[in-house]
């Protein structure tokens, strides 16, 4: 019994090395199959479901590159092998996490938030894109249609984004045009159009993993006391934003007011 202890114990630890290679080599695919569907799609080598599928593979491959790597680190410390032994596992830890955590924390994300991708601070009558911004919508084949979704979608989103509202000013709407401008300069989007005698601007602006593109209009208007502004954020493709084109309301309000000179508005 103790020669053939020995002799399995000798295979194993023959073997070990090997093993801990295959750990890691699962562990850096799938990294790589979370990490490339993105910049692969942008250049058009990958369709999107392809995209998908390559992320959910290597989600679930660095979770048992992961699980794996933590039981290669046990057996490790109860061997008492040299403190290098353990880079290896380690690396396929990180890595496995990785790869699992970003597509599962984008998955709770989702869940968090209502399944839309068109934002307006007045639902009632939203900010309408003009020919040129639909013109670029067609070419890029958005599957996102602009007319927006009506009393379900507004319900929908003030239970979830309360505090996207329109913006009233006591100064002049040449004036918050102006700043709206700046804003959409100092946020990095893109500017497609400005119209200042219609008070409309409008901005597009692109994610970085997948260059994903939601198109932007703001629109400015005179009232009694100063003027109003109302903005709308929508994602071309994709039913659900992942809360992405309220966040970016939100953003924009805030750099508004700084380029206004005002305080920032209270929630």
């Amino acid at each position: 019994m103790d020669h053939a202890g020995r002799t399995g114990r000798t295979a194993l630890a023959r073997a070990a090395p090997w093993i801990l290679y295959l750990v890691l080599t699962l562990a850096v695919l799938s990294f790589l199959a979370v990490l490339l569907p993105g910049p692969l799609y942008r250049i058009r080598l990958f369709s999107l479901g392809a995209a998908f599928r390559s992320i959910t593979y290597g989600a679930y491959g660095g979770l048992a590159a992961a699980v794996l790597g933590v039981v290669m680190l046990a057996v490790i410390g109860l061997a008492r092998r040299g403190e290098r032994r353990f880079i290896v596992p380690v690396l396929a830890i990180v890595l496995g996490g990785i790869a699992w955590g970003v597509p599962y924390a984008l998955l709770k994300k989702a869940e968090s938030v209502p399944p839309i991708h068109d934002i307006t601070t007045d639902s009632r009558n939203p900010p309408q894109f003009l020919p040129d911004v639909l013109a670029l919508r067609a070419a890029a084949h958005a599957s996102n249609s602009t007319v927006y979704g009506g009393p379900r979608i507004a319900a929908l989103q003030k239970k979830a984004y309360p505090d996207i509202r329109p913006m009233f000013f006591k100064l002049p709407a040449r004036e918050v045009f102006a700043g709206a401008l700046r804003a959409v300069k100092a946020m990095g989007w893109k500017l497609d159009s400005e119209h200042p005698g219609m008070g409309i601007i409008e901005a597009s602006s692109t994610t970085f993993w997948f260059g994903f593109t939601d198109d932007v209009v703001i629109r400015i208007e005179p009232q009694a006391e100063g003027s109003r502004l109302d903005i709308r954020s929508e994602s071309r493709i994709g039913e659900s934003d992942l809360g992405r084109n309220a966040a970016r309301i939100l953003r924009f309000r805030s750099m508004l007011y700084r380029k206004l000179g005002l305080p920032a508005p209270g929630r």
